[in-house]
């Protein structure tokens, strides 16, 4: 609220508090006028001393013009009875009080308001994203993938140990088969062999 004032007198009215979660603040300025200036000079002012400028703008009937400090992200507009301050890209370091300062430059008398209550503007900090849950996934991504192969050739080193095995039983049986089927003598028919009994060749045992 901004009671009435004489005349050439400048008051001006802030909220006190701004919390900036995003890096974006709008400070608006109100003020009461009533002398008669046409140029006038409002700027923006951080710590309790207002030692430094964080940027103005100043207007008259015809023109605007707006200049940011370079350490700050700054515009201001001028609305009527007020100044709108735009801050952007802020960090946590910027945290402090911040004044509006509203003068009438042209024609004289020149005036200024007297300094106001302020405005804290409470930046937060903004949390760092780390990589460690993407970390994490890729390495139970590794590990599931390292245990499918890991199964995959236990399962292809138990199937070749078995087929190696068969193939080794039946080579075995093989190599190790005997005709059992008893054998006589040659031109010596009907003395006690079968009939169905081979001849044996001797000329086979002859060195």
């Amino acid at each position: 609220f901004l009671p009435s004032l004489p005349e050439n007198k400048i008051l001006v009215a802030q909220r006190p508090l701004l919390i900036v979660a995003n890096k974006t603040a709008t400070l608006v300025c109100n003020y009461t006028y009533n002398g008669t200036g046409k140029e006038f000079r409002a700027s923006l002012h951080k710590g309790t001393d207002s030692a430094v400028e964080v940027c103005f703008i100043s207007w008259n009937t015809t023109k605007t013009s707006s200049n940011s400090n370079k350490g700050f992200n700054c515009q201001g507009i001028h609305d009527k009875d007020k100044v709108i301050f735009s801050l952007w890209n802020m960090s946590a370091d910027q945290t402090d009080i911040y004044f509006c300062k509203i003068e009438a430059m042209y024609p004289p008398p020149y005036v200024y308001n007297e300094k106001s209550n302020g405005t804290v503007i409470h930046v937060k900090e903004t949390p760092i994203r780390t990589q460690e849950p993407q970390s994490a996934i890729s390495y139970w991504v590794m590990v599931a993938v390292t245990g499918l192969l890991a199964f995959y050739s236990t399962l292809i080193t138990a199937v070749f140990i078995n087929y190696w095995k068969k193939m080794k039983k039946n080579s075995y049986h093989q190599s190790n088969y005997m005709n059992m089927t008893p054998r006589h003598p040659p031109h010596q028919k009907n003395k006690g062999y079968p009939s169905y009994a081979p001849t044996r060749d001797y000329t086979a045992y002859r060195s």
